[in-house]
This record gives C-alpha cells, structure tokens and sequence, in this order.
C-alpha cells in the first residue's frame, strides 16, 4: 500500500482508482486507518473529477421536468404551486423565465437546487 499523493493527471488518478477499488470487496471498519485512507481516497478522487470533468447544473426547466418526473408530478401540480395554469406552461415551454418568488417555492416545496433555478430566472 503507496502512501496517498496529489493526483496531478491522469496516471494518479489512474493510480487513486485502483488504490480504492480494494475496499468496494470488504467495506473498511468506522474509524480505522483504512476507512480514513478510504475517505482520503474518496475526496482526491472527487476532487480530480470535478476539476477536470465538471457536470453544470440543468437549468431550470430541465429541472422543473426532472423533478414533476421523479416524484410524478404533473404541470397542474407546477400550476398550483405558482397560481397560475398559463405561467406554468410559459415557463415549462421556455416561454418565460422564474421570478425570484417561483424560484424560492420551486427550491422550498419541491427541492429544487437553488443554483439551477436561480441560472435562469428573472429578476
């Protein structure tokens, strides 16, 4: 076992994979060393991943649509939170950006990220 290094391209990260692969067959114990060079592992990994693969977060109708999709919600559902049947359509077809208030609702009722809503709507 190598001691934990930055990983500075593709061949650490290449290397932090298979270092950490040893733990998917037998979980380490809470609080031991090898759960800790687990977690270590874990958060250099992520971090690589973020740096050099970002994942953007959806804008807001694709993720008004994701959400009605996951906990089947339907458009009457947008319309009740928003008041109002045709402002729920506008925004579902890209028709009409969220007001700040719609925007809290959306994140408040039906945990929506903020920074998704927020992208695009109007001020």
């Amino acid at each position: 076992m190598r001691n934990i290094k930055p990983l500075r391209n593709e061949a650490d990260y290449d290397w932090a994979l298979h270092e950490i692969e040893r733990y998917f067959d037998k979980e380490p114990e809470p609080g031991s060393a090898a759960a800790d060079r687990f977690d270590v592992l874990a958060a250099l990994i992520a971090a690589y991943e973020d740096a050099h693969w970002p994942v953007a977060a959806p804008d807001a109708v694709s993720a008004i649509k994701y959400r009605m999709q996951v906990d089947g919600l339907s458009q009457a559902d947008l319309a009740r939170l928003l008041g109002s049947k045709s402002r729920a359509s506008e925004i579902l077809n890209g028709k009409r950006g969220l007001t700040m208030e719609q925007a809290f609702k959306l994140h408040r009722d039906w945990r929506i990220p903020a920074e998704s809503l927020l992208l695009q709507a109007d001020t």
